[in-house]
C-alpha cells in the first residue's frame, strides 16, 4: 500500500497565554475539548495521526489516539542538550513517522479545520514540496512538507518550528472555504469567540476511507 502523508497534532505548548484557568487544550468545546475536537477532524481524514505532546496531556491525547501515535516530549524549560520547542516537536512527529509520504504540521489549539482542508494540503503534496492552507487570501494551517524534505525537517529545534524551512522552498498555498485554518486559541476570549463558532458550524461530511 502506498503510503500517505501524516497529521502530526503538535500538543506540546505551554498556553502561556491562556490565563489560569488550567490547559488551553483541555478545555470544554462543544462535547469534547479543544484538543479532543482538534484530534477529531485529524482522524475523520483517514490520514495517519501523530500527536506530540507532554506528559501532562499524554492521557487526554490517548483517549483519542493509540498509545503508540501519542509522543511524549520534554515539557520547554526542561535542562537537556536539545533546544525544546516547536521545532523539536516536529522534529520528533516527523522521525516517529519516517516512511510517511510527508508531513501536515496541524497545532492541537485549531479545532476547527475540517478533514477535507487536511486532504486538500495532503494532496498538494505530490507536486510542491511545502503546501498550506489559505482561506480568503490569508494564509493558515496546516501546513505540508513533503518527504524530501525529511532530513532537515528532523533536524529542527527551538521556537521557530519550520519558518526557516518553509521560506526556503517554494510554498503553494491550497484556497480552501474553512475559515477554521485561521481560528486558534491563545487567551480565553478567543475561546469563547471559537465556542460561538463551533455551535453554529454545520456537521462536516467525513471523507470515504481510500
Amino acid at each position: 500500500m502506498k503510503s500517505r502523508p501524516a497529521v502530526i497534532v503538535l500538543a506540546a505548548g505551554t498556553g502561556s497565554r491562556f490565563g489560569a484557568s488550567g490547559h488551553k487544550l483541555t478545555q470544554r468545546l462543544g462535547a469534547s475539548s479543544v484538543l479532543g475536537s482538534t484530534l477529531r477532524h485529524a482522524i475523520a481524514s483517514h490520514l495517519p495521526v501523530i500527536v506530540v505532546t507532554t506528559e501532562a496531556l499524554a492521557d487526554a491525547a490517548r483517549h483519542h489516539v493509540a498509545s503508540r501515535d501519542v509522543v511524549v516530549v520534554p515539557e520547554v524549560g526542561t535542562p537537556g542538550p536539545h533546544s525544546l520547542g516547536m521545532g523539536y516537536s516536529i522534529a520528533a512527529g516527523v522521525s516517529a513517522r519516517p516512511q510517511a509520504s510527508g508531513w501536515l504540521v496541524l497545532p492541537g489549539d485549531m479545532p476547527m479545520i475540517q478533514p477535507a482542508t487536511l486532504l486538500a494540503v495532503a494532496a498538494a503534496l505530490e507536486h510542491h514540496p511545502v503546501t498550506y492552507a489559505q482561506h480568503r487570501g490569508r494564509r493558515g494551517h496546516p501546513v505540508g512538507f513533503a518527504a524530501e524534505l525529511y532530513s532537515e525537517l528532523v533536524t529542527l529545534s527551538g521556537d521557530e518550528g519550520a519558518k526557516r524551512l518553509v521560506a526556503r522552498y517554494p510554498a503553494h498555498g491550497v484556497d480552501v472555504d474553512d475559515a477554521g485554518v485561521l481560528l486558534d486559541v491563545d487567551t480565553e476570549a478567543d475561546l469563547e469567540k471559537l465556542r460561538l463558532a463551533h455551535a453554529t458550524q454545520p456537521p462536516y461530511a467525513a471523507p470515504v476511507a481510500r
